[in-house]
């Protein structure tokens, strides 16, 4: 006979108990805050792990006498514009309550939203600059709307004061992964209980919680109330349903891991199979039906093959090969703006059609519009300036962006008037389009100078027939740079230029 004995999971609070255990990581962090003048910024995505910590850090601030608090915490939230909106909505009000409760509480510690620059956002890196949705292979996206906002507000204070503490909710029992490089890290403190930051010089880090279990961050939180008067009960209520993973963390380097399957992230995130959190919100709760156009949205862009939207030419224009295959690259002007439409059909459903607090939601904010149209018009040469007409189609309402700063060389007529001649041959038309751009945007300087250079980077980008022509032009190119010989003096063209029929050689001109 075979007895199973089930083994409870050890808790961090086995020791002292619970209520002792809470205690001395409150005096703990008291003492670590009294040790130095050097300011802390505490990592705060709103959910459990960050909540958890906040709440001990907030607990042993309030429990110092007010002379006692003589250096600034602050508390930072990275918004990246795509998160889950019933999560960026609870975030955002999450902090405008705390910002008026450490106020009437005497407490030094201050709450702040960040988020991306423009032009790190990720509709104007995707709709604007063309990049496709994010990948394992191409993620694109965390240095951009995570790394870099979080980093440039800690490197700040480590400008401002010399040296910055991060409190973070990072545990070891989340992951192997995750416990490997705690452990490692650990190993290098400087300071009892404050480990390095690889990526931030003169950043330590503080992980108050770093051995409990997800268990005992959740009986914390159940039996510990809310000192800034927010619900963890609440909280509670919008994991259910979700995965295991948990949430996203407060990211400051590429080592940190993705949000996954977590409820907490972006809710384009094509880096994972299906969005199980907000497919779980909609399913459990009808009044969270407003988000299907989200969903379905998200869908479009995971793709297996989206080959078809992208130019076979990467960003730069050239003609790369992989097993035989051009490598594409960004979306074609078609796909981004097919994208704007479906997001801007979506937010304006979800405003007629939502509950009363996303009557006002933007998906898209005005400045990544205004960006997004400059790329187009200016980066890209698509002087139709198809945006402002998407916009009012879309949103059924008049743009809401200013003149564009630009004079575009041809007017709507004479667009029409070389899409006639050119018929079907699109690279035919971006081509001649970009000429007249280069030489209109070139007319009015006194020095014309970059103006062959920009011409001949046009010709190259359009030169091909098609993709068949560019593939085989670049089988050739590859041909020529294997049996290219060393450089000569001679004068003669270069192997590749003729591999690529951009010149022809002396003999054959000669015909």
């Amino acid at each position: 006979m075979t007895t199973d004995l089930t083994i409870r999971p050890r808790s961090a609070f086995d020791d002292l108990g619970f209520a002792g255990s809470i205690d001395a990581l409150v005096a703990q962090t008291q003492e670590l805050y009294l040790a130095d003048g050097v300011p802390w910024v505490v990592g705060y995505s709103g959910g459990k792990d960050s909540t958890a910590v906040l709440q001990i850090v907030w607990r042993a601030l309030a429990g110092l006498e007010p002379q006692q608090r003589t250096k600034p915490v602050h508390v930072i939230s990275t918004d990246t514009l795509v998160e889950n909106p019933v999560v960026a909505a609870w975030v955002t009000h999450s902090l405008d309550v705390m910002a008026a409760a450490a106020e009437e509480q005497g407490l030094p510690l201050t709450p702040h939203r960040l988020t991306p620059t423009v032009t790190d956002t990720f509709w104007v890196n995707l709709i604007g600059r063309g990049y496709p949705a994010p990948r394992p292979k191409f993620r694109w996206c965390t240095e951009r709307l995570k790394i870099k906002p979080s980093n440039s507000f800690i490197r700040e204070m480590v400008r401002s004061h010399g040296e910055a503490i991060l409190v973070l909710g990072t545990r070891k029992a989340e992951s192997s992964g995750r416990h490997a490089r705690m452990a490692k890290l650990e190993s290098r403190r400087v300071r009892d209980l404050l480990s390095p930051n690889d990526s931030l010089p003169n950043a330590l880090v503080y992980s108050p919680v770093e051995n409990w279990s997800n268990d005992d961050v959740w009986t914390f939180l159940m039996q510990s109330a809310n000192p800034w008067g927010y619900s963890n009960k609440e909280l509670l209520t919008m994991y259910q349903g979700a995965s295991a993973d948990g949430e996203c963390p407060l990211v400051v380097d590429s080592s940190t891991p993705s949000c996954g399957d977590s409820r907490f992230g972006c809710w384009t995130c094509t880096l994972v199979e299906k969005d199980k959190s907000m497919s779980a919100m909609i399913q459990n709760d009808e009044e969270k039906e407003w988000m299907l156009p989200l969903l379905d949205l998200r869908n479009a862009l995971d793709v297996a093959d989206d080959r078809h939207l992208r130019d076979f030419r990467r960003m730069n224009g050239s003609v790369q090969l992989f097993h035989d295959r051009p490598i594409h690259g960004p979306y074609k002007q078609s796909a981004r703006e097919d994208w704007l439409k479906r997001l801007l059909e979506a937010q304006a459903w979800i405003r007629e059609n939502g509950p009363e607090y996303v009557r006002a939601l933007d998906l898209i904010t005005l400045p990544e519009l205004e960006e997004i149209r400059r790329m187009w018009v200016v980066d890209k040469h698509e002087f139709e300036d198809h945006l402002p007409g998407i916009y009012e189609a879309a949103m059924g309402e008049p743009y809401p962006g200013g003149p564009l700063d630009e004079h575009l060389p041809l007017g709507s007529d004479m667009i029409e008037a070389l899409l006639e001649v050119v018929g079907d041959d699109r690279l035919h038309f971006e081509l001649v389009r970009e000429l007249l751009d280069v030489e209109q945007r070139h007319r009015a300087q006194v020095r014309r100078a970059g103006l062959f250079e920009s011409l001949e980077k046009a010709l190259r980008r359009g030169f091909y027939d098609d993709e068949e022509d560019a593939t085989m032009r670049a089988h050739q190119r590859k041909a020529a740079i294997d049996r290219t010989p060393p450089e000569t003096e001679d004068g003669s063209p270069d192997p590749l230029d003729l591999a690529d029929g951009y010149v022809r050689a002396k003999a054959e001109s000669a015909q």
